[in-house]
């Protein structure tokens, strides 16, 4: 099974720090899963000209590539201006529209206050739903006053994240299982 950690900004650390938390905890508790992350700061992604994913070549070829492979995804977004940053989004533009289909995707979101709890229900989870997914419903939303010098200190904030880990394996292993059992209707 493969899971790609998606760290969707270019800019802050916040976001970074809790993914780098999820796949350590995702790496510990399920050590046969293969977790890649995938920072959008340490790649030059092209804008999205309406070519197909495997046209591009480059960060943007292999990010793109790399999230299609992927059985599952967690995306880890901050908030800016009250929306998700323009990074993430030409992400969502440069993959097809079925991009996330048979894929499980949970969101982790950081914020300077807690004003912006909704921008994942309001924002992602429409996108996410277009593109397919099979969004696991409950997301962490993380607020800066849960940070300091780099590090999550609120404890509850850390049980959450590896409850999100939890759910998105099991949800993962769920959505596998049903699709090979429907699969096996089939004589050819």
């Amino acid at each position: 099974m493969k899971i790609v950690a998606l760290s969707g900004s270019k800019v802050g650390s916040k976001t970074r720090t809790a993914m780098n938390y999820t796949v350590q905890k995702m790496s510990d508790k399920y050590p046969d899963v293969e977790v890649t992350l995938l920072d959008l700061a340490d790649y030059e992604i092209q804008f999205s000209d309406g070519r197909n994913y495997l046209e591009y070549e480059g960060d943007t070829g292999y990010v793109t590539k790399t999230l299609m492979e992927a059985d599952a995804i967690i995306i880890g977004t901050p908030i800016f201006q009250a929306s998700i940053p323009a990074t993430l989004k030409n992400i969502f533009d440069l993959l097809p529209q079925n991009a996330f289909r048979d894929k499980v995707v949970s969101i982790l979101v950081t914020a300077g206050s807690a004003k912006h709890y909704l921008i994942a229900e309001q924002q992602l989870k429409p996108i996410l739903a277009y593109m397919k997914a099979q969004i696991v419903q409950t997301y962490v939303f993380i607020e800066e006053a849960d940070f300091y010098r780099k590090e999550i200190t609120n404890h509850d904030v850390l049980f959450r994240i590896e409850r999100l880990v939890e759910d998105t394996i099991v949800l993962m292993e769920t959505f596998t299982e049903i699709r090979e059992k429907k699969e096996a209707e089939y004589d050819f």
